[in-house]
């Protein structure tokens, strides 16, 4: 029975809880994206959004607030330094979470939960792989294109074992 225990068990006491979503948030806050069981990022969700609109400040009394109950040290500069001014300018909705397939040892519903503005990451590659296409297209195609024959590094095969049959042919 529940008897008035407010959120998800997870069939751990509330120390056990509290490590937990200690762990996870700051493992979110620093790698800004991390895959685990559907209902665990349901459950950290709500707690990622709050400590979001608590970086937004950039004050000591805020940065005391983020410490105490729910992340690491390097997880709060993170929050301060970064994570605060980037999403200074969105009023909510600061994670998402993406379903993935089952886990194949446990059948459990495994998501990724990740902030959704990650556009520093993404922007980056997608001007990296345009740059790479261009590269591409002004190369000289003029020239035929030849197979270069591959080097073998391994001696050459040995003949074959003569079989019994092949010796008596040979008499």
């Amino acid at each position: 029975m529940r008897k008035n225990v407010f959120g998800r068990q997870f069939k751990r006491d509330i120390n056990e809880r509290k490590a937990l979503f200690k762990s996870l948030l700051s493992e979110l806050v620093l790698h800004e994206r991390i895959e685990t069981t559907l209902e665990k990022a349901r459950a950290i969700k709500s707690d990622a959004d709050k400590l979001i609109s608590k970086a937004k400040y950039d004050d000591k009394l805020h940065a005391r607030i983020l410490l105490q109950p729910l992340v690491t040290s390097e997880a709060v500069l993170k929050l301060l330094n970064d994570l605060g001014p980037r999403f200074s300018d969105r009023q909510g909705g600061y994670t998402r979470i993406v379903k993935l397939g089952r886990r194949f040892n446990d059948n459990a519903q495994t998501a990724f939960i990740e902030w959704t503005e990650n556009t520093i990451i993404t922007g980056n590659m997608k001007k990296i792989k345009s740059e790479k296409k261009e590269e591409v297209n002004t190369k000289n195609t003029t020239q035929p294109i030849t197979k270069v024959k591959k080097s073998t590094t391994k001696k050459e095969a040995k003949p074959a074992k003569k079989t019994s049959k092949a010796k008596k042919e040979n008499k």
